[in-house]
């Protein structure tokens, strides 16, 4: 049985469409974020990896930031993702966020390149600050990092800053992590989510997730499983993973975040799936894959455009 807890439901990332010369496509970014509020989406993420964040440059994040704010208008909460290794660079950006209407900010612990990790209390002492601004924040812990968050580290987190109210786990091991974070943390985790497109989905919430931060190829078909198993319907829940999860396996394993540009642009809600150099595009057999695995599940992504 899940707790009733502040945060639920699904938030996909936004991803960032370009034009073919590469630059921003900022009407692509406008079709992106009504498409993923008519998916029925709970909140939106901008700016986070699967927006490909490490691709832009800090203006190209401003006009993003000010850009979805303005347009989305209040319709969904958006999620303004902060992260940096510089503390006094989050705290800028978390202003600006907070500044423009976003309902929350998601950071990643600092890291920079191979070897540059924060400590424990680097880390503590980096989110404290951050809540400081006064707006609510989601912790991605993510092996992309490096960085190990500890259950205990997590936990003395959620007790002592105010403003850390979710936690996005998308670990090895999610499910037994976010067990024993929610045992740790109790009443203070207001939002235990799962990642990596869901892939974990059925366990993670067995666990006591209450969202998920998919990716927004397929949110619609996906939000399902997580309203039933909020409702006590575990066999719904299942059913809806198992239909899914051929999809979502082919996205993770193979396509990352070109897989919700690959599905709208062949849905007609952008038009260039172009990621910047070095991301290569994807090979036409694991594009063909992806779509035909996503016809068998009629996403919005495929015909909101059309």
């Amino acid at each position: 049985m899940h707790q009733n807890r502040t945060y639920s439901g699904i938030w996909p990332v936004a991803p960032t469409p370009f034009h073919d010369d590469g630059t921003l496509d900022r009407d692509g970014m406008r079709r992106v974020l009504d498409c993923m509020i008519d998916q029925g989406v709970d909140g939106i993420c901008i700016l986070a990896n699967f927006s490909e964040q490490f691709l832009l440059s800090d203006d190209e994040r401003e006009t993003l930031t000010s850009l979805s704010l303005e347009h989305v208008g209040g319709r969904v909460p958006v999620i303004v993702t902060c992260s940096h290794f510089s503390t006094d660079i989050v705290v800028a950006r978390a202003r600006l966020a907070k500044e423009l209407g976003a309902a929350m900010i998601m950071l990643m612990p600092p890291y920079h390149g191979a070897t540059m990790r924060g400590t424990p209390e680097q880390t503590f002492e980096q989110f404290a600050r951050a809540g400081d601004v006064g707006i609510p924040i989601m912790v991605q812990d993510a092996p992309l990092s490096g960085v190990d968050l500890s259950v205990e580290l997590l936990g003395r987190m959620a007790r002592d800053i105010d403003m850390l109210k979710c936690f996005k786990i998308e670990t090895p091991q999610a499910a037994s992590k976010l067990r024993a974070l929610i045992a740790a943390g109790g009443d203070a985790i207001e939002g235990p989510f799962d990642g990596e497109e869901g892939i974990t989905l059925l366990a993670d919430l067995d666990a006591g997730a209450t969202g998920s931060m998919t990716s927004a190829s397929i949110p619609d078909v996906i939000r399902p499983a997580i309203s039933a198993h909020l409702d006590g319907d575990r066999d719904t829940a299942k059913a809806v993973y198992e239909r899914v999860l051929p999809f979502i396996n082919h996205e993770n394993r193979l396509c990352g975040f070109r897989a919700a540009k690959a599905l709208m642009n062949e849905g007609g809600v952008i038009a260039s799936e172009f990621c910047r150099h070095p991301i290569p595009p994807l090979l036409p057999e694991v594009r063909a894959t992806l779509i035909d695995l996503a016809r068998g599940l009629d996403p919005i992504a495929l015909r909101w455009g059309r």
